[in-house]
């Protein structure tokens, strides 16, 4: 049972949000915790969906040659990156299927940076 995935944005609702659409709800330090390493390019994050609907979100730890600690693949709290899913700071990528899963890549979803020009015009205001 494949995870539901979060439409893409039109460009009416990218406008929408350019405008202001509020400031997103506060991170849970669980949740900040995941979007820290989900946004590091260097750790690609996968969710693998098995066949009776169980998800798990996992990266490669790399090793630490100061602890020797690492080398292996760590597991995201499920219930924390589904949250992040649901408020649309995450997305799926491809799915790739064999018999028994279904894998996506997880990626981090880029907020519109503030055009120069607004940021210069309310430093002229000031």
């Amino acid at each position: 049972m494949p995870l539901a995935v979060v439409p893409p944005q039109t460009a009416g609702s990218l406008v929408t949000a350019r405008r202001g659409a509020g400031p997103r709800a506060p991170l849970s330090p669980a949740e900040a915790d995941v979007l820290r390493i989900i946004t590091d390019a260097r750790t690609p994050v996968f969710v693998t969906v098995r066949d009776g609907g169980r998800r798990r979100y996992s990266y490669w730890r790399p090793l630490d040659s100061a602890t020797g600690r690492g080398g292996c693949y760590a597991a995201l709290p499920t219930a924390a990156c589904d949250l992040l899913h649901a408020a649309g700071r995450i997305t799926l990528g491809e799915p790739v299927t064999d018999p028994a899963r279904t894998t996506y890549r997880v990626r981090a979803v880029r907020t519109p940076a503030a055009s120069v020009r607004a940021v210069r015009d309310r430093a002229h205001a000031a």
